[in-house]
């Protein structure tokens, strides 16, 4: 091998485990190798930025457009509400979730369905009086199953397809085409988890329960008003540096004072509401001037316009990620103060400011009513939703952004225009007609996941160019015994394993160049090994950290490690043999 294929292949050996491990995003660790690549000469600049310019990475861009268009209108919302109803069984309610779900992340990107869902998901729950890990872990499994049916169900999807289409045109598949695999991929993932699944799921309480009660978290004091307090300062006061409390908010005269400031001032009678853990309440009773609160209700209970009670999962991308929360300025930053901690189904115990956060980790705020909006797109958080919210109201333009989308569907069906094509033209219609903002377009945009699509281009280009996609396809041929259908079985596999410690985008893109190589040495057809590589890139099921609406369940649902494995592995292993025992049929080698 030359060396710029030793070196492609050292950066990339060392791209897998910086994405696992480290605290960098996979953007970032992915563009850090691109660079590097770009530096030492292995790539010329052209290849280094060919995936800001590829065919796949617009497409899925201007379909973000299109789903936070329908999300905007209330489009997703109008379909929960028609179709969770009241169901009398464990089993009805998953039917009324799974197959919505699956047949919605056919055309939608699934990552917004299932974020729209899980809010939904857990009022619908507390209201069945049902544990809402029963459904989290399905609900994201569902999405999954519904986005291999067409090109247009996950980002991988149609990343892999412009890669084809950009390297052959006369390659280029339908809308539909692998839906002769997908569907019956789809059908029996959801009978395994409607007939299986619920013998495999945990039966812990989740933070749904946890947080039932959001006055166990909290301590309730009075200003005294013939103390030493009133009209000092809550710095003047002592009450800025408590060692295991933080002032939360101030009830004053029937209206709260939240994201208390030191130099806000105490008056008499001032109600205060301190987070912490129940010990530390002797630290406030040594304090002259405060008092056990009079009223008989928590002040938590009470409606107030300029509060709301969220929960927020904290995301792997999060600044705050091993610091601790005193420590981290968390209120400062986000104008939210963290009532208590939710992991792995438990509360967090102990002195409250000493936690260090953790990827998953469900917080449970007391925030102004903007924090939702300004952090719903936030790369800090994977979901934010309203403790006991109303439902978003239905908007009247959501027929509309349904139309858009099915006319963006018929004409990539019909082959009027290319996928690319129609979607561009939807998305300028909805931005035209009102149903989405120009803002909301913008956080609609996960640029993270659009930064990793387009970098993983640059490693494929180095491995190609510099001959070790050549060298690890020789490698990969050899251990299939020059048998086309060990080889799919192989590519099946190692996209698979890498699926499960990597983002899916990656593992497809990299893995792309090597498996085009082994198809041209063996001297078959590349279609089946492509096909191959977006199902396995899509068979996210063994680990939380393989796809992110996996990640976005873990927290609300209390899942751990193990769940993924036990409910995900049969799941894995069912739609590994329908998707290699259908592929050759569709696809000939």
């Amino acid at each position: 091998m030359s060396l710029d294929a030793w070196i492609s292949l050292v950066v990339v050996a060392a791209v897998f485990p910086l994405m696992v491990f480290s605290r960098f995003g996979s953007d970032m660790v992915l563009l850090a190798a691109v660079m590097l690549l770009l530096t030492l000469g292995v790539i010329d600049p052209g290849q280094a930025l060919g995936g800001f310019s590829s065919t796949g990475l617009f497409t899925v861009a201007f379909m973000y457009i299109l789903v936070t268009a329908i999300r905007e209108t209330g489009g997703i919302d109008l379909i929960i509400r028609h179709i969770l109803g009241r169901p009398e069984s464990e089993g009805r309610a998953l039917v009324r979730l799974l197959l919505p779900v699956a047949s919605l992340s056919g055309f939608l990107n699934n990552t917004p369905v299932v974020a729209t869902y899980i809010p939904a998901v857990l009022s619908w729950c507390r209201r069945l009086d049902r544990p809402a890990q029963r459904f989290l872990m399905p609900l994201s499994f569902a999405s999954i199953l519904g986005g291999t049916i067409t090109l247009f169900g996950t980002s991988t999807n149609l990343v892999v397809h412009g890669l084809l289409i950009d390297r052959d045109p006369s390659l280029a598949m339908g809308l539909f085409d692998i839906a002769w695999v997908g569907v019956p991929v789809a059908v029996t993932g959801l009978l395994y988890l409607l007939l299986l699944g619920p013998r495999f799921l945990p039966k812990r309480p989740g933070p749904d329960a946890v947080f039932d009660n959001p006055r166990e978290f909290t301590i309730e004091m009075e200003v005294d008003p013939q103390g030493p307090l009133v009209n000092r300062t809550v710095e003047e006061a002592g009450l800025r540096h408590l060692k295991a409390l933080f002032l939360v908010e101030i009830e004053r005269d029937g209206n709260i004072v939240s994201v208390v400031g030191p130099g806000e001032q105490l008056k008499g009678g001032d109600r205060l509401v301190f987070a912490g853990t129940s010990e530390a309440a002797v630290e406030l009773q040594q304090i002259r001037g405060l008092m056990p609160s009079r009223h008989g209700g928590s002040s938590l209970e009470k409606d107030f316009r300029e509060r709301r009670l969220v929960e927020a999962v904290v995301s792997s991308q999060c600044q705050f990620i091993g610091q601790r929360i005193r420590d981290g300025h968390f209120r400062t930053l986000y104008g939210a103060a963290v009532l208590a901690v939710c992991r792995g189904g438990e509360r967090v115990a102990g002195n409250l400011g000493q936690v260090r956060l953790q990827p998953a980790d469900v917080l449970l705020l007391e925030a102004r009513p903007p924090f939702i909006e300004r952090h719903r797109q936030s790369r800090d958080f994977l979901l934010i939703s309203q403790v006991n919210g109303a439902a978003r109201p239905v908007h009247e333009k959501a027929w509309l952004a349904w139309s858009i989308l099915a006319g963006v569907v018929l004409l990539a069906t019909l082959g009027v225009m290319s996928m690319m094509n129609a979607a561009m033209l939807g998305a300028a219609l909805v931005l035209f007609t009102g149903c989405c903002s120009v803002g909301a377009a913008k956080r609609g945009l996960d640029t993270q996941v659009l930064l990793t699509i387009a970098a993983s281009f640059g490693l494929g280009a180095a491995l190609e160019t510099s001959g070790a996609a050549s060298t690890l396809a020789s490698g990969v041929l050899g251990l299939s015994g020059g048998s086309p259908w060990l080889l799919l079985v192989a590519v099946y596999v190692l996209v698979t394993l890498f699926t499960s410690v990597v983002t899916n985008n990656a593992a497809a893109v990299i893995t792309f160049p090597i498996v085009m190589a082994s198809a041209e040495t063996l001297g078959v057809s590349p279609m089946p090994f492509v096909v191959a590589v977006m199902f396995a890139a899509s068979a996210c099921f063994l680990t939380p950290i393989g796809y992110q609406t996996n990640l976005m369940v873990l927290g609300p649902g209390g899942y751990r490690f193990a769940d993924f494995l036990r409910l995900g592995g049969p799941l894995n292993l069912i739609t590994g043999v329908v998707v290699l025992g259908l592929i050759p049929w569709f696809w000939p080698f």
